[in-house]
C-alpha cells in the first residue's frame, strides 16, 4: 500500500500541487481578463448602436474565421510539440519553422483573399472597408496567438499575466479614444486592436527571447510533416467549432437584420468571452503540466479528472445564476437598448459551459496525436449546427439562435465522451458531482424565499453564490479524493 501512495502523490497530488501554483500565478490575467471583458459591453454597447455592434460582431467572427485558417493552430502545434522538441535539443530549429510556417500562411492568405475579396463581401456581408481594417488585424494576432503559446510551452505564467493584463486595458482605451475622437463607429474598435496588439507582440518577442533562438536554415522537412499532420486538423476541427457558435450571426443578420446581430453579439461576448476567460484559469495551467506528464510516460487521466472536478466546482454555479437571472445580469452589463438579448442569454451560458467541458474531454485526442478524431467530432456536430440555425433562426428567430448554439454543443461533448481512446478516456469525477449537486439543495431553498423578498437581485446573486460555496466548504471532508 505505501508503494501505491507514494505512486499516487508522485503522479497526480505532486502534479496537481504544481497546477495549482501555475494557477495562482495565471489566475490574474484571466481574472482582469474577464473583468475587461465584463467592462467591454457595456461601454461599446453604450458608444455603438445595435446595428454598429452588430457590424463589430461580424468582424470580429471574419477575424477569427481567418485566424482559424491561417494562424491559430501553428500556436496549438507549437505548444504540443515544444516539449518533445526541447528534450531533442531542438528548440532553435523548431521556432524557426513555426515562424516560416506562420508567414507562409498569411502569404497565402493575403493572396486568397484579395482573388475572393468579392465572395467575402457578399458572403460575410462586410464592407471593403471593414475587410480593409481586419487584413491589418490579423498580422498582429496571428503573431501574438503563436508567442503566447510559446510562452505557455516555456510555462512562464507571470510574464503571460503581465501580457494578457496591459493587453486588455490598451485595447480598450485605444478603442473608447478612437470612437470618441474619429468617429469611426465599429471601425474605431478594430484600429484600437491594432495598436494595443502591436505593442503586445513587441513584448512578448522579448518575454520569449523568440529572436534568439531563430535560425536561417533550411527547414526540417519531418517537422514540418509533423505539424501540419497534427495543426489542420485542429484548424479544420475549430472552423466546424466556429459554425456552431459563431455563424449564427451571419444568418441572423441574412434573416433579421444588423440590429438583431447585435443582440446575438452581446449574448454571445456577455458568455462566452466571459465565462471561458474564468474557466480557462484551470486549463491554461494545467495542460502543458499533462503534456509534460504524458511525455514521461505517466497516467494523466486522474490528474485530468480532479481538474474537471474543479472545473466543475466553479463553473456550473455561475452558469446557472445567469440563468435564472438572466434579464438582471443583462440589464446590469449592457445598454437598455439591447435588453431583447435576455431570452438567449441562457442558451449561450450554458453553451460556454458544454464547450469548456470539452476542453477535458478532448486532451486525450491531443496526447495522442490523433486530432483527425477531433476534427469527425466537430464536422458532425457542425453540420447538426448549422442545419438548426437556419431552420430556428428562421423559424425562431433569437430563440431559435439560442436552441440551435446549446444543442449543437451538448452533441459535440456528448461525442467527445463516447469516442474515446485506450488508457486515455475521460474519468467522470462523480465525486464532485454529487458534491456539487448537494450544495444546490439548500441554495436552492434560499432562492425559493428570496424571490418572496424585495431585495435586490445582485444582492440576491451574491447571497446564493456565498450560501453554494459556504455549504461546499463545510461538506468537502466528506466528499475527499481517495485512493482507489
Amino acid at each position: 500500500m505505501t508503494k501505491e501512495i507514494d505512486k499516487y502523490i508522485k503522479e497526480v497530488e505532486l502534479p496537481v500541487k504544481h497546477i495549482f501554483k501555475d494557477m495562482l500565478k495565471y489566475a490574474p490575467s484571466k481574472i482582469f481578463g474577464l473583468i475587461g471583458n465584463a467592462v467591454i459591453v457595456p461601454v461599446y454597447t453604450n458608444l455603438l448602436t445595435p446595428s454598429e455592434y452588430g457590424l463589430y460582431t461580424i468582424s470580429l467572427a471574419v477575424l477569427s474565421f481567418l485566424c482559424i485558417l491561417f494562424s491559430d493552430w501553428i500556436g496549438l502545434a507549437g505548444l504540443r510539440f515544444f516539449r518533445q522538441n526541447q528534450l531533442n535539443n531542438q528548440i532553435p530549429k523548431y521556432l524557426s519553422t513555426l515562424v516560416l510556417i506562420l508567414i507562409s500562411n498569411l502569404t497565402v492568405m493575403y493572396v486568397l483573399c484579395f482573388i475572393f475579396r468579392h465572395k467575402f463581401y457578399e458572403y460575410f456581408n462586410i464592407s471593403p472597408k471593414a475587410f480593409i481594417f481586419l487584413l491589418i488585424l490579423i498580422i498582429p494576432v496571428a503573431l501574438r496567438a503563436l508567442l503566447f503559446q510559446v510562452l505557455r510551452a516555456q510555462i512562464k505564467p507571470g510574464s503571460f499575466t503581465v501580457s494578457t493584463i496591459i493587453n486588455q486595458v490598451l485595447t480598450i482605451v485605444f478603442a473608447v479614444l478612437i470612437i470618441k475622437y474619429l468617429h469611426l463607429g465599429a471601425m474605431s474598435i478594430l484600429l484600437g486592436m491594432s495598436i494595443s496588439i502591436t505593442i503586445i507582440d513587441i513584448m512578448l518577442i522579448f518575454q520569449t527571447d523568440i529572436l534568439s533562438y531563430l535560425r536561417s536554415e533550411l527547414p526540417n522537412l519531418k517537422m514540418i510533416k509533423t505539424l501540419f499532420v497534427y495543426g489542420i486538423p485542429i484548424s479544420v476541427a475549430s472552423i466546424s467549432l466556429w459554425v456552431i457558435n459563431q455563424s449564427n450571426k451571419f444568418i441572423t443578420t441574412h434573416y433579421h437584420g444588423l440590429e438583431h446581430a447585435g443582440f446575438v453579439g452581446v449574448a454571445y461576448n456577455m458568455t462566452f468571452p466571459l465565462l471561458m476567460t474564468l474557466f480557462a484559469i484551470i486549463t491554461i495551467a494545467a495542460y502543458p503540466r499533462i503534456i509534460n506528464l504524458y511525455e514521461d510516460k505517466i497516467d494523466v487521466r486522474p490528474v485530468i479528472s480532479r481538474m474537471t472536478g474543479y472545473f466543475l466546482m466553479i463553473s456550473v454555479p455561475v452558469v446557472v445564476i445567469i440563468c435564472v437571472y438572466a434579464k438582471d445580469v443583462l440589464y446590469l452589463f449592457a445598454n437598455h437598448q439591447y435588453l431583447d438579448a435576455y431570452i438567449i442569454l441562457p442558451y449561450f451560458a450554458l453553451s460556454a459551459l458544454f464547450l469548456s467541458l470539452t476542453d477535458y474531454t478532448t486532451i486525450q485526442y491531443h496526447l495522442a496525436n490523433r486530432t483527425y478524431i477531433l476534427t469527425m467530432l466537430k464536422i458532425l456536430s457542425a453540420t447538426v449546427g448549422l442545419v438548426l440555425n437556419i431552420f430556428l433562426i428562421k423559424k425562431f428567430g433569437l430563440t431559435g439562435a439560442g436552441i440551435a448554439v446549446l444543442s449543437s454543443n451538448i452533441l459535440y461533448f456528448i461525442l467527445t465522451v463516447i469516442v474515446t481512446l485506450p488508457d486515455l478516456e475521460w474519468k467522470i469525477p462523480y465525486k464532485k458531482i454529487s458534491h456539487i449537486s448537494i450544495c444546490f439543495i439548500p441554495s436552492a431553498i434560499i432562492w425559493y424565499f428570496l424571490q418572496k423578498t424585495q431585495i435586490m437581485p445582485i444582492l440576491q446573486i451574491n447571497i446564493l453564490l456565498f450560501s453554494y460555496y459556504f455549504v461546499f466548504y463545510l461538506t468537502r471532508k466528506f466528499f475527499k479524493e481517495v485512493l482507489s
